[in-house]
């Protein structure tokens, strides 16, 4: 379990990352500081579960990298199934929003343009619109 030494505090998750799930779960509930410390507490934990079973089942399977089926068969294994469904969704929504990314970033890579000059570029566009919109206004 961590504890608040030294090393130990790198392996627990940002305490404002809890409070803002507490916070989004629980929007009228009041939580004392003990309680949001024993969330972390559970949540740290439960994340070393999680990785060492994946851990164990990825070095089972003379593999080096922990993927996400390694993670499914841990929860699985673990007593934990229930979850599985909710993990493959985020799982999917995890994959799109990076190729998302990598195709915007392709696309920005592809055009030759550094991005300083894009967003120059981009500003200008905003004060064209602006000084249009003006106009517009004055015309009615």
């Amino acid at each position: 379990m961590a504890s608040s030494s030294g090393n130990d505090d790198d392996l627990t998750i940002p305490r404002a990352a809890i409070n803002k799930m507490i916070k989004e779960t629980l929007p009228n509930v009041r939580v004392a500081n003990d309680a949001r410390e024993l969330v972390v507490n559970c949540c740290t934990e439960f994340i070393h579960l999680i990785s060492s079973e994946a851990n164990e089942i990825c070095n089972k399977s003379e593999k080096k990298t922990i993927s996400p089926e390694h993670v499914i068969q841990a929860l699985e294994s673990l007593g934990f199934g229930s979850y599985i469904n909710e993990v493959k969704e985020v799982l999917q929504e995890c994959k799109t929003v990076a190729l998302k990314r990598r195709k915007a970033n392709s696309r920005l890579e592809n055009l030759g343009i550094p991005e300083e000059e894009l967003l120059r570029q981009q500003q200008e566009l905003f004060a064209q619109v602006s000084e249009a919109m003006l106009v517009l206004m004055r015309v009615e």
